[in-house]
């Protein structure tokens, strides 16, 4: 209310006068002020009434004072969109929540996030500063999305999740599955900080791989090894970034990874290092063998990866139908390709490889007091390891003629 407007009241001396009952065809009739706006009270209900403009527009109005003693004036509708009773009616319900304290009207519920929503925010705000980002997403966007892409994320249920994991091990495997759940487990966290009364529905034993045998031992016997590297000659890409798994000793996505920009000319291959990345070898001078294979894989133009993926221009990604072809081809299964590092390290052992250059190969971290104060680069060392490593594994897939791999000479004493 301003200035130029005011709340009728009664003439001095004169006798109030009961008003009439405000009807529709009575709201209809009210004559506008073409030099202002007026209010014209409702009879039966107080605060209520309508606001008449010059130009003759009305609207139903609530004006109330509300606990703090500030006057408002709030619209409830045009009273030709609004019958008078459906205006007392809201009224009724805008005078008891301004009495409270609240808000005029009850606000509109708010759409929950989907699981689109949450995921798509925590690739942003979240996985960018993961080492794992990249491939948590795109175990989220290969598994997840399609399934429950639009469901509200704070409805999504064990049984959801139990069905979602159900599915995912019976075409992909059961690891395929435990990927899931980690991913889904970290978005869960993650969201759980950010919203006041959310839950993650996880409980123990979701899990599908059980925690003995995810503490695996498993190292390739030389007549597996033998099989799977005369195997791998015909599986193409694959085929070749399983025999340089076995020459390098290096994970998987490190060697998956592998680009041509990654070499000198002499043959050494600089780690790319990433940022979280607890360690890994360096740089490596690999073995003849070695350089020979990656020699030997194609160089497509505007694809950057010495290990391409038949499609696009990133690195081979699909591992799982691949290893599955070499699996039946070579007759060995029952392995995972961080088995292979493994077995290299069991083998740089049983070439008389030092430990602590065995460990440098592969790049585990070392206690920090040693990393502080030992910073020899211990490259030709580990050249030397992985030369020995090399030859042992020459004498596995191509034994002598009765069969035995000679054992590996023992190294000479200083």
């Amino acid at each position: 209310m301003d200035e130029h407007e005011t709340l009728p009241v009664p003439m001095v001396g004169t006798r109030r006068q009961r008003r009439k009952k405000l009807t529709d065809v009575m709201v209809a009739e009210l004559k506008p002020n073409k030099r202002k706006r007026y209010f014209h009270p409702d009879p039966e209900l107080p605060c209520h009434g309508v606001r008449v403009l010059p130009n003759g527009q009305k609207s139903f109005y609530v004006v109330i004072r509300d606990p703090w003693k500030k006057q408002r004036w709030i619209k409830l509708g045009n009273t030709a969109e609004l019958k008078i009773e459906k205006a007392r009616d809201k009224a009724r319900d805008v005078i008891d929540r301004i009495k409270q304290g609240k808000s005029a009207f009850e606000p509109p519920p708010v759409k929950p996030d989907s699981v689109e929503d949450v995921v798509n925010d925590w690739l942003v705000r979240h996985a960018s500063g993961l080492r794992s980002g990249d491939e948590v997403g795109r175990v989220l966007k290969r598994h997840v999305l399609p399934v429950w892409r639009d469901r509200p994320f704070v409805e999504i249920g064990r049984s959801d999740i139990s069905n979602l994991l159900d599915a995912v091990e019976d075409n992909h495997g059961p690891w395929v599955a435990d990927s899931v759940l980690a991913a889904l487990r970290s978005v869960a966290g993650w969201y759980v900080t950010r919203h006041d009364t959310y839950r993650p529905p996880f409980v123990g034993k979701m899990a599908r791989v059980k925690k003995e045998d995810r503490q695996r031992d498993r190292i390739l016997a030389d007549e597996e090894l033998r099989a799977i590297w005369q195997a791998s000659g015909n599986a193409g890409v694959f085929g070749s970034l399983v025999r340089v798994l076995l020459l390098t000793a290096q994970r998987r996505d490190k060697v998956a990874t592998m680009k041509w920009s990654d070499f000198s000319s002499d043959g050494v291959w600089t780690i790319a290092t990433e940022k979280g990345e607890k360690g890994n070898a360096g740089s490596l001078k690999l073995p003849q063998v070695a350089l020979d294979i990656i020699a030997e894989q194609p160089r497509l133009a505007r694809v950057p990866f010495v290990f391409p993926a038949p499609r696009g221009n990133g690195p081979l990604t699909v591992f799982a139908r691949h290893k599955a072809q070499l699996d039946k081809a070579s007759g060995v299964s029952g392995y995972t390709l961080h088995d292979l590092r493994r077995t290299a390290r069991g083998l740089m052992s049983r070439a008389k490889v030092q430990t602590e250059i065995a460990e440098r190969v592969l790049g585990h971290a070392r206690p920090k007091i040693e990393a502080t104060y030992d910073v020899h680069a211990y490259d030709e060392e580990k050249a030397e390891a992985l030369a020995k490593l090399a030859a042992l594994i020459e004498r596995i897939v191509h034994p002598a003629e009765n069969g035995k791999v000679p054992d590996f000479p023992q190294a000479a004493q200083s």
